[in-house]
């Protein structure tokens, strides 16, 4: 089964949802389980609202588990496991300073039992070193509690993970958490399968992209397109790949316009297909429904006379109420041209703001028509 993990101690990154991705696209293609492990380990209050906001995202995405586990649940494993390995000679117990330089020097690794008893200082456990790893890595804290390399070795025996994608950075973690699983007698191999670093994303909140307007579509679409080549039978690679956000809003566009138009207004916070249209004038310039949504809601709120064109602003609203219903924009301009005598600036100024919210923006013969039947409530 493939394993995606995550801590709930903080906001999900664009990274960490793009491993979630690929994991679940993985998992898909070979036909295979996904379950999802949160690692909690010291859980705390905080942990909770982080929690069901990964989740939530999860299921935003689409990223459906078949089990969810949680760390805290294998405490008691973590230390028997790590009892067992100082049973086995696999492991020793270290009272250096925790600013030891590492690699580790193995300043602890031969102290004898009568030493160890004697020593009241606290102290963590390690591995004894490798040919693999050649490092004495901690495996328990001074506060007992596991290190996450150390538990999620234990975690994935436990729980029968066989396959896990992670970024390139996290190759070295592969080694020591086979090492604990083969020192505690698991023969079964783990498939790690690794993808090139995302650059530029590790700030880059999943939360912050939506609350910007960035749809889960286009986000679910740019990160997998930042790792399906790796997915493919392709020469595979380990460069880096770059988050870039404009690369991002060009895929949001496209996002928006495949939408039909009712889905597009409902997103929007609107019921109607005019609306949707609407929107899709919008993208020859902005790039997000935050964006786009801001606009809309700008023709709809109730406006206050035009700085500078205060009377021609309530000339043309009243005359905006009291006119019959025009079909088409020529009709409509004429009629509000010789019923105002208004011309020029005096006439379209406060026109485009009354209708559109802003002096200038998509021209009124392009919106009228998705509007006229929203006159008298725009112009109100």
């Amino acid at each position: 089964m493939v394993r995606f993990s995550f801590a709930p101690t903080h906001d999900m990154l664009a990274s960490e949802l793009r491993i979630a991705l690929l994991s679940a696209l993985y998992a898909q293609q070979k036909n295979l389980p996904l379950i999802v492990r949160i690692e909690d380990g010291k859980r705390s209050e905080a942990m909770e609202a982080k929690e069901d906001a990964f989740l939530e995202i999860l299921s935003l995405f689409g990223i459906f588990y078949t089990q969810l586990y949680y760390q805290r649940h294998n405490f008691k494993y973590h230390l028997q496991f790590a009892s067992t390995l100082l049973d086995r000679k696999k492991a020793f117990i270290c009272f250096c300073p925790e600013e030891k330089a590492s690699p580790y020097d193995g300043t602890c690794e031969h102290l004898n039992s009568e030493e160890i008893l004697n020593n009241p200082s606290p102290f963590v456990i390690r591995m004894k070193p490798s040919p693999t790893t050649n490092d004495s890595f901690t495996i328990m804290q001074r506060d007992k509690y596991p290190t996450l390399v150390f538990a999620r070795a234990c975690d994935d025996m436990l729980q029968g993970a066989s396959t896990l994608i992670r970024e390139e950075a996290c190759r070295e973690d592969a080694a020591k958490e086979n090492l604990v699983r083969k020192a505690l007698g698991y023969e079964e191999a783990l498939n790690y399968l690794y993808v090139p670093n995302l650059q530029n994303a590790d700030t880059i909140r999943v939360k912050a992209l939506l609350d910007e307007g960035f749809m889960p579509e286009a986000i679910a679409q740019y990160l997998l397109a930042l790792g399906t080549e790796w997915l493919s039978n392709k020469e595979k690679t380990n460069t880096p790949v770059a988050f870039e956000k404009e690369a991002l809003r060009h895929m949001n566009k496209e996002c928006i316009q495949n939408l039909s138009d009712m889905e597009l207004s409902k997103r929007l916070g609107y019921a109607c297909e005019n609306i949707g249209k609407l929107a899709k004038l919008y993208t020859t310039t902005l790039s997000t429904t935050a964006q786009i949504k801001g606009a809309i809601d700008a023709i709809f709120a109730k406006k206050e006379p035009l700085q500078d064109f205060e009377t021609e602003s309530t000339t043309l609203q009243t005359l905006i109420l009291e006119a019959p219903y025009f079909e088409s924009y020529d009709a409509f301009e004429t009629y509000l041209a010789e019923k105002s005598g208004l011309k020029a600036e005096a006439f379209v100024k406060p026109l485009c703001y009354l209708l559109m919210g802003k002096a200038q923006g998509l021209t009124l013969a392009q919106t009228y028509p998705l509007i006229k039947n929203y006159l008298k409530e725009i112009v109100r």
